[in-house]
């Protein structure tokens, strides 16, 4: 039975696998081709000390070779194992009676067979490491690279990884051939640490590589490739150390889909998950998620490169076309990056320098004209980055030329001088033309291939300096006599639905305003309770059968008479008779008519990996049909649920659209934490919760409505 780890290793537990000083290369081999001869032929640039083991061979490449690790002239830290499958387990467990650091595992053919017995086979591995401290990485894997030490420990014909800069990017991937992809950056000026894969993760995995690196210094931010994984509030774990330590992780998240997540299982034999769980987890840690593979080495080297905060959140958007300055403002728009105007002083300087058929607004098109004026471009974006309103220069590069390649060295020279960011876009699909080594070896310029990939990363820059800035947001614990008494009302459900009348009951325990009601079983009390409550009122079945009601007919709204009331309890009554089987009926609410007002769902769900789960949307039938929702872990803060609130496509309907009463967004926001805090609080008895909807008015916030499903 595999037995799940809840913790992340320490760097120090991994220091002899992932920096080793001496390694032993099992199953060294002379035959062209072989994993054993491969690997070999990578590590003859190695900077330790390394052994050959293979009883075959006296000598491998003029080294002495020997029969077994334990007849080697030291203890050695690592070692890769290249033999198949059939031999990989005895071998595992002489390098731990040899006191060995740690093993790296290529041969293939286990869990991810789905096969019982090969399953098995991984699970003695994992039980070896468990039991001897001897850390593995693999099996199934393709190998990991350390570049400060050049230990190639691959069977891949790998691109040559050149020392890091103070700007490298360390590389985690699930997947080995994608992680050697992204190594191959190297080619283009980027600055890589570490290649670490790994394979099916018997024992370190994805979790262990981050919290690895989240100390090295070698690294200025994490790449990382993700599947998915059993435990994946290990990885939360990684990432939250890597938050506190100022260490920026970028994660692309892989198998969204289901036919992706099928893929996963049978790739790595990891769980994918749902996306959007793992993107709200992901942000709670503070990890920066991409939507695509070809946008996470650009983001991690522009993390890498950037202060931790910009010194404005504006962007100056300086380009010699006019339609890529164009689509530089449509991307910033669309990812909520802001574009003031420049100052009066520098548009001074724009327009000494701009003909008057260019722009000297934000964003600034110098035209053409750049190149009968070299100078131009420079001068104009000194002068956008000296205005203390940006924090960051956006250039569009659409041609690639050898005089336009000196561009990026001096927007990196200018971002120097005033403390900010420069980022270019390259446009051209000369992909490799002049200027991109230099610019992505350049301190201060983060060079994309896509606009949205640029505003993208530019977004998270200012998300992730506003979240340092407001601290740990932590609730106090709940009123012990508020849990204990929801956690009655829930358990006399029987594990049944809870009614509306019910679930109301439970959250105005947590302070959540609900709407008044009666319960009636009669035409004439329902006529009696409306006059007592006040016109208009509105009618609805209750049943622990109908959760929802609209589809079976049993509501009536609105209803401003004594007449109108009877007549409508006859109605939802007639039609909950036609509901097959028949439901259980325990009478007819009849409640108040709230006011209209914006409409705000505020719904959880019990993840089976995460936990409660908190979304929050535009209300009633358009949370199904705009799917404008915003997801994140329960609990949350009152200003995490304004964050929520204000990510919504629709936020301008709280703000007063068209003359609507604008909603109380702090009230509403300390509603939405309320609720949160009532998940958190009862994960282990609630597998749903839906509030649809909240009605929202000013300062009135009231719940019309709420379902809560108890845990079978």
């Amino acid at each position: 039975m595999e037995i799940k780890r809840t913790g992340v290793y320490s760097r120090q537990e991994l220091t002899r696998l992932l920096h080793p000083q001496s390694i032993a290369v099992i199953g060294a081999s002379t035959r062209a081709g072989s994993f054993g001869e491969r690997v070999m032929f990578n590590m003859q640039h190695y900077a330790g000390r390394s052994y050959p083991v293979n009883g075959r061979y006296p000598t491998i490449n003029g080294q002495t070779c020997y029969a077994n690790v334990r007849d080697l002239p030291e203890v050695v830290d690592c070692a890769v194992i290249t033999a198949a499958r059939e031999a990989v387990e005895e071998i595992v467990l002489d390098c731990a009676k040899a006191g060995v650091g740690g093993a790296i595992i290529f041969a293939s053919g286990y869990s991810e067979t789905g096969k019982e017995d090969r399953i098995a086979q991984q699970q003695r591995l994992a039980a070896i490491a468990r039991e001897t401290g001897l850390r593995i990485v693999g099996p199934n894997c393709i190998g990991v690279v350390n570049a400060t030490l050049d230990s190639r420990i691959t069977f891949m014909d790998i691109t040559p990884i050149p020392k890091p800069s103070e700007r490298a990017i360390g590389i985690i991937s699930q997947s080995g051939a994608l992680g050697m992809a992204l190594a191959q950056g190297v080619v283009r000026g980027h600055s890589v640490s570490h290649v670490m894969t790994s394979g099916n993760s018997c024992d370190v995995d994805m979790a262990d590589y981050v919290n690895y690196l989240v100390d090295d210094p070698t690294c200025a931010s994490i790449a990382c490739v993700f599947e998915g994984m059993s435990t994946p509030e290990r990885l939360l774990l990684a990432a939250e150390n890597a938050w506190r330590a100022n260490k920026p992780l970028v994660i692309f998240k892989m198998a969204t889909g289901e036919q992706g997540a099928q893929a996963a299982m049978s790739h790595t034999g990891s769980l994918a998950g749902s996306h959007d769980s793992y993107r709200a987890v992901f942000r709670r840690a503070g990890a920066v998620v991409v939507d695509d593979f070809e946008a996470l080495l650009e983001t991690a080297a522009f993390f890498a490169k950037a202060p931790t905060a910009p010194k404005a959140a504006g962007v100056a958007i300086v380009a010699a076309s006019g339609g890529a300055a164009i689509m530089a403002a449509d991307r910033a728009e669309q990812h909520g990056v802001p574009m003031p105007q420049p100052t009066d002083s520098v548009r001074e300087i724009l327009e000494s320098r701009i003909p008057e058929f260019g722009s000297s607004r934000n964003p600034c098109d110098v035209t053409a004209q750049v190149l009968s004026d070299p100078e131009s471009l420079g001068i104009c974006a000194g002068a956008l980055l000296s205005d203390p309103q940006y924090g960051v220069l956006v250039s569009p590069m659409t041609y690639g030329s050898v005089p336009s390649a000196k561009r990026p060295l001096v927007y990196s020279d200018l971002a120097v001088k005033h403390g900010k960011m420069s980022c270019v876009v390259w446009q051209t699909e000369w992909q490799e033309g002049p200027g991109v080594v230099d610019a992505n070896q350049s301190e201060r310029v983060a060079l994309f291939r896509s606009m949205n990939a640029c505003f993208a990363a530019l977004a998270a820059w200012n998300w992730r300096a506003d979240k340092r800035s407001a601290g740990p947001q932590v609730l106090p614990p709940s009123d012990p006599a508020v849990r204990a008494e929801a956690a009655r009302l829930i358990a006399a459900s029987g594990k049944q639905t809870l009614t509306e009348r019910e679930a109301k009951d439970v959250l105005a325990l947590y302070g959540v305003p609900v709407v008044g009601e009666t319960l009636v079983d009669s035409a004439d009390a329902a006529a009696a309770a409306a006059t007592k409550l006040g016109l208009p009122v509105v009618l609805k079945v209750e049943s622990p059968d109908l959760p929802h009601k609209t589809e079976a007919g049993v509501i009536r709204l609105n209803l401003r008479t004594v007449e109108e009331v009877r007549a409508g309890y006859e109605a939802v009554m007639a039609n909950a008779a036609k509901v097959s089987p028949p439901p259980r009926i325990n009478g007819v609410l009849v409640q108040p008519m709230v006011p209209q007002g914006v409409e705000i769902v505020v719904g959880v769900r019990n993840d089976p990996l995460f936990g409660p789960l908190i979304v929050v949307g535009l209300g009633g039938i358009l949370v199904e049909v705009l799917k404008d929702t915003a997801l994140s872990p329960a609990p949350v803060t009152p200003s995490e649920a304004v964050g929520m609130l204000r990510g919504l496509k629709g936020v301008k309907l709280l703000e007063g659209f068209r003359g609507m009463e604008a909603v109380n967004i702090d009230k509403l926001a300390d509603v939405i934490s309320r609720v949160s805090r009532f998940a958190a609080d009862h994960r282990d008895s609630v597998a749903e919760l839906d509030v649809n909807p909240l009605i929202c008015a000013g300062n009135r916030i009231t719940a019309v409505d709420a379902l809560i499903v108890p845990l079978g």
